[in-house]
């Protein structure tokens, strides 16, 4: 079964994907797009009938020009700026505008006017606000059109007297050509926007998962705070408990709760001095770790005796000669949690052996997780990083194949993310020598380490 960890990053990375209402094509979007389309038929048909003399069915033209102005009327008042089209009427008008510019190029000569590349447009809106299958209607219906107009249109536009016959072959590579660009163009701009949809999700998943951690790290800080203000009355408490239990009489019945007064007593001045001892204790904001402590507090949560988890960290030969053994950073949650992130995901392929070592030296802090399973596969080595690509196969339970269990693949993003923003480079390989195993390395630069 999944963790509760990648249940959220799952739920995370679906909210935007699956939003029914983030997703949808806005009203003004079609309004304006085919405003422009109406503004550029005219100009086309008043430039051609009037600047160039050729002859042109205007009226007919521009009463289909005018539908298209007064449809864009009507749903502007109908309706609010800032509607969001359902699915079905997105297809709807944009099927429209699809049958709209058919007429058009119907009665201005058909697949010979070197307008009819225009249909395609369409096509592009839908792939880029709209599900495939609603863009491969419209695609398909586009195409429809394209073959009538091949063999059923009136005559091209030109001089009086004289008409403009192209021959079939012309004809037919134009209808091709509208063929390629309509299936090019639209999966081109269909997986572009869902390539850009998908990144939008990981981004939300990675800032809310970078917002949780920050949230925890101020609890820690405020903790330390409050045990630091409790200490001074609690000790006045268990002061006063102590020279209250010796003046009270054995046998007096007050004793036992001013034993029971200072046991109490005690016992919180304990939680309280641990939380002061816990690595959150300064201010998040200004608290500094040691290279070793910051990868001891990644890797705490993931410590069993499944999988040994070994922890090195020094300073290059020429740091360790000038006397310089120790180094300091700055505690940021994002980067223990992404440091968590990778040592989790080695632990879940390591067979028994995570190492993770760090060194540091005047070039800057390289901090590399090492395991010994199976190592990166080949075929996606490439794209490990890139949200929705996971190397996590399906569990099964009792039997059953559960593929919610493979995860989405943003754990390692989010990792990859959160590293890069405190100016880290995250870099993959394979254990060439020592045995199978993947090997992650994280570069910091030396402006990184605080002291050293």
């Amino acid at each position: 079964m999944l963790k509760t960890s990648d249940r959220r990053k799952k739920k995370l990375g679906q909210q935007v994907l699956a939003d029914p209402i983030s997703n949808r094509l806005r009203l003004h979007t079609i309004i304006r797009l085919r405003w422009i389309a109406v503004l550029g038929q005219f100009a086309a048909i008043s430039f051609v009938s009037f600047g160039l003399g050729f002859y042109v069915p205007i009226g007919a033209c521009l009463t289909v020009i005018a539908l298209s102005a007064w449809m864009n009327v009507f749903l502007a008042v109908w309706y609010p700026s800032r509607h969001r089209l359902t699915v079905p009427y997105a297809t709807g008008l944009l099927g429209y505008d699809i049958l709209q510019l058919a007429t058009l190029l119907f009665l201005t000569g058909g697949m010979d006017n070197p307008f009819a590349m225009l249909m395609v447009a369409p096509v592009v809106v839908s792939a880029a606000t709209l599900p495939l299958r609603n863009t491969i209607a419209l695609g398909l219906l586009t195409l429809m059109s394209a073959a009538v107009l091949v063999v059923a249109h009136e005559p091209l536009p030109w001089y009086p007297g004289v008409e403009l016959e192209l021959p079939v072959i012309y004809k037919v590579g134009a209808f091709a050509a509208l063929c390629v660009s309509t299936t090019f163009i639209g999966l081109y701009a269909w997986r572009l926007t869902k390539e850009g949809r998908q990144m939008s999700a990981a981004l939300t998943a990675t800032d809310v998962v970078l917002a949780r951690e920050q949230k925890l790290h101020a609890l820690d800080g405020l903790a330390a705070a409050a045990a630091h203000e409790l200490g001074t009355p609690l000790s006045t408490i268990v002061l006063v408990t102590k020279e209250l239990e010796h003046t009270i009489k054995p046998d007096d019945p007050i004793r036992e709760d001013i034993v029971l007064l200072k046991a109490q007593a005690l016992r919180c001045r304990e939680i309280l001095q641990k939380l002061t001892r816990h690595p959150g204790e300064e201010d998040p904001m200004h608290a500094r770790v040691s290279v070793r402590a910051m990868l001891e507090e990644a890797a705490a949560p993931y410590f069993s005796d499944k999988v040994a988890i070994n922890i090195t960290a020094a300073p290059t030969t020429e740091m360790a000669n000038a006397g310089r053994r120790q180094a300091e950073l700055e505690r940021r949650p994002g980067v223990i949690y992404g440091l968590g992130n990778i040592i989790e995901n080695a632990t879940e392929f390591a067979k028994s052996r995570v190492d993770v070592g760090a060194e540091w030296g005047p070039s800057g802090l390289v901090v590399t997780i090492a395991d010994d399973g199976p190592g990166f596969p080949a075929e996606i080595m490439d794209n490990i990083g890139e949200p929705y690509v996971t190397t996590r196969p399906a569990e099964r339970v009792d039997g059953v194949l559960e593929e919610d269990s493979a995860g989405l693949g943003l754990g390692f993003f989010i990792a990859k993310t959160l590293l890069e923003r405190s100016g880290a480079t995250v870099s993959l390989a394979n254990r060439t020598r020592g045995g199978m195993g993947a090997v992650v390395t994280v570069s910091w630069p030396r402006a990184f380490i605080l002291t050293s």
